[in-house]
């Protein structure tokens, strides 16, 4: 084994991954987007606002789908539902989330924001647009418009792909 690693034969499985021209190369890029922006994400915006990663995913999760349940959480985020259970709790003893009723399903248990909590989302602005100049501002304004399109492309197709796979999820918007 170290005989053919020190004559060459180790193998970079990214890069095999990577040197494929269709669509594992760019998923394999946007996995590791997703990585990435966690750092910025945790240290520019969650620590400044004393709030965790995960409870952030869910005000904004919240502020982009409006109200959702638990189970609905947990299938657009891929998190573990202890992750997103613990998330709601703290939300709503911070006052930032409340329940609402699912009038179809009353076994449904959604949450939205409340007005503190809209409050609250909005005071991330300023460290968001800071991110975003920092990670974003090498793009020409065409390069943006034409990463926007694309990437609300590939948004719409991962809610497709949720919804057809778990029925039972409820997208707000």
């Amino acid at each position: 084994m170290t005989e053919s690693r020190d004559q060459g034969a180790f193998r970079d499985p990214e890069a095999e991954l990577l040197s494929d021209d269709g669509n594992l190369a760019l998923l394999i890029r946007l996995l590791k987007l997703g990585s990435f922006i966690n750092t910025p994400m945790k240290e520019g915006v969650c620590e400044p606002h004393d709030i965790a990663q995960t409870e952030l995913k869910v005000v904004m999760a919240l502020a982009g789908e409006g109200a959702l349940a638990g189970h609905d959480l947990v299938n657009i985020m891929g998190m573990a539902p202890m992750n997103v259970s613990r998330a709601i709790a703290g939300l709503r003893e911070r006052g930032l989330i409340e329940s609402v009723e699912d009038r179809d399903n009353r076994r449904r248990k959604p949450v939205r924001l409340s007005a503190a909590g809209e409050e609250f989302y909005k005071t991330f602005g300023p460290e968001l647009q800071k991110l975003s100049d920092e990670v974003l501002g090498t793009l020409s304004a065409r390069e943006r418009a034409s990463l926007t399109r694309m990437v609300d492309k590939v948004n719409a197709a991962m809610a497709g792909w949720i919804t057809s796979h778990h029925q039972d999820v409820k997208l707000g918007r």
